[in-house]
C-alpha cells in the first residue's frame, strides 16, 4: 500500500508514552530500564551539559521527558516534594502581590501561603471557586496568580476550570492548578487554559509510597525558566533515586488508575446507603454538587472518597483504627488503601473557624482507595461502619 507523505504521525497512547521513557543517558550498554545517576557532579564540558546535580541530573531529565510526554506539554520541572513544587512556583511572587485562593486547598498549601510567605509581603485572598460570583472577585482582586485545585482536599469540590481560565486569560493572569487527586489521566489543566500544573508524585504518578517528589507542567517557557531558577537557587531538587523511583512507578500509572478508580466508584455507592453515613461526595456519582462540572472536565470521577459518619471524634477515630485493609495515615494515591481525618492530620494547621466553614469536622474522613479486592475493601468498610450503630 502507498504511504501517504502528508499523514500526520500517529501519537502514542498514555500507556506507551509512560513506559517509553525515551533518552536512558546509557546506551552504550543497551540497558532497557534507566541507571540511577548518584553522582553530585560532573565533568566541565560534557555532551550533556551536565554540572552539578542540584541544577539538574540525567534522572530528573528523564522523569521529567515522561511526565511532560504524559501531560501532552512542553516542559515538565521536578522537584524534591509536592510542597517544594508549590515553592518554587510562590518563589516568583513579590511583596504586595495578592494570590487569589479556592478556600479549599490542601492543608499545606495553606500553611505556606499563611505562615511562610505572608511574612514576605505575599498576600493571599480565599473565594469559593464553586460559587459564580467568585468570577467576579478575580476582576476586582486583580490578583497576580489564581491558586486552584480540582477535586479539592479533602472536600472534593469540582472547580470549572475552563470558566476561570477563559475569564483570567483576557486580564493576563496565571493560573495554578494542582491536579494531584486527579493526575494527567484523568484531567489535564493545561488543556483547559491552565499556565501551571502542578502535582505531588509522590502520591499516585509514584504510586507506592516509598519516594517524595513534585513536578509542575507548562507550555509558558518563561515559566519553564523560572521553575529551572528556583530548582537550582532554592535548593528544590529531588534525589536522582527518588526520580528512579518515580519514573518506574509511573509505568503502571494507567494500570492502577483504572483499579482504583474502579473499585472507589463501587465503594462510593455502597457506602452512600449505609446507616452510619450522613453524606458521601464523589464527583460522578448524581448527588456531587458539581458532578455536571466533573462530568465535563474529568475522565472518571478518581480515587478518593470523602463521607460524613454519623459520630464524634472519638466515634471516628474508632472507625479508622478498626479498618483492616486501610491503614490511618496520611497521604494518599498508592496502591494501599489509606483512611485520613483530615480535622487532625492533613488540615490540624488550618485555624478552627475556617476548617468549622468549610465543613472540615470531627466527623469527616477521607479514603484513598488502594488496588486491593474490592470486596475486601467493601467488607472492610461495612465491618467498621456496623460498629458505629
Amino acid at each position: 500500500m502507498a504511504s501517504n507523505k502528508n499523514q500526520i504521525p500517529r501519537i502514542p497512547g498514555v500507556n506507551t508514552l509512560s513506559i517509553h521513557h525515551g533518552e536512558s543517558f546509557a546506551k552504550e550498554t543497551g540497558t532497557v530500564m534507566p541507571p540511577i545517576f548518584t553522582s553530585s557532579t560532573f565533568e566541565h564540558g560534557n555532551q550533556q551539559g551536565f554540572d552539578y546535580t542540584r541544577s539538574g541530573n540525567p534522572n530528573f531529565r528523564i522523569l521529567e521527558s515522561v511526565l511532560a510526554s504524559i501531560e501532552n506539554c512542553k516542559y515538565a520541572t521536578v522537584f524534591g516534594s509536592g510542597v517544594s513544587a508549590i515553592t518554587a512556583i510562590a518563589s516568583s511572587l513579590k511583596s504586595g502581590d495578592v494570590v487569589l485562593c479556592e478556600e479549599n486547598l490542601y492543608g499545606c498549601t495553606v500553611r505556606l501561603f499563611e505562615q511562610v510567605f505572608k511574612k514576605f509581603g505575599v498576600k493571599t485572598a480565599w473565594v469559593d471557586f464553586t460559587n459564580p460570583s467568585a468570577l467576579d472577585e478575580i476582576k476586582r482582586k486583580n490578583p497576580a496568580m489564581v491558586w486552584l485545585e480540582s477535586p479539592t482536599n479533602p472536600l472534593l469540590k469540582v472547580i470549572d476550570l475552563k470558566e476561570i481560565c477563559k475569564r483570567t486569560s483576557s486580564l493576563n493572569i496565571p493560573v495554578v492548578v494542582d491536579n494531584t487527586f486527579s493526575t494527567a489521566l484523568i484531567q489535564l489543566p493545561l488543556e483547559l487554559g491552565a499556565t501551571l500544573s502542578l502535582t505531588s508524585t509522590t502520591k499516585y504518578i509514584n504510586g507506592h509510597s516509598d519516594a517524595l517528589g513534585g513536578a509542575v507542567c507548562t507550555n509558558d517557557h518563561k515559566w519553564e525558566d523560572r521553575l529551572k531558577f528556583a530548582q537550582k537557587a532554592l535548593g528544590l531538587q529531588p534525589s536522582p533515586f527518588d526520580c528512579w523511583l518515580i519514573t518506574r512507578g509511573v509505568k503502571t500509572l494507567s494500570l492502577r488508575i483504572k483499579q482504583q478508580v474502579s473499585s472507589a466508584q463501587a465503594l462510593a455507592d455502597q457506602i452512600a446507603d449505609h446507616p452510619s453515613v450522613n453524606w458521601v461526595r464523589y464527583p460522578f456519582r448524581l448527588d456531587h454538587p458539581q458532578k455536571d462540572i466533573a462530568l465535563r472536565q474529568m475522565k472518571s470521577g478518581g480515587a478518593i472518597i470523602t463521607a460524613s459518619l454519623k459520630g464524634d471524634q472519638i466515634q471516628t477515630y474508632s472507625f479508622c483504627k478498626s479498618l483492616k485493609y486501610f491503614t490511618m495515615a496520611e497521604s494518599l494515591g498508592g496502591i494501599e488503601s489509606l483512611v485520613c481525618h483530615p480535622a487532625t492530620m492533613t488540615h490540624a494547621s488550618i485555624d478552627p473557624e475556617i476548617k468549622k466553614k468549610l465543613g472540615i469536622n470531627e466527623s469527616l474522613v477521607r479514603l484513598s482507595i488502594g488496588c486491593e479486592d474490592l470486596d475486601d475493601l467493601s467488607i472492610d468498610l461495612h465491618e467498621a461502619m456496623n460498629k458505629l450503630l
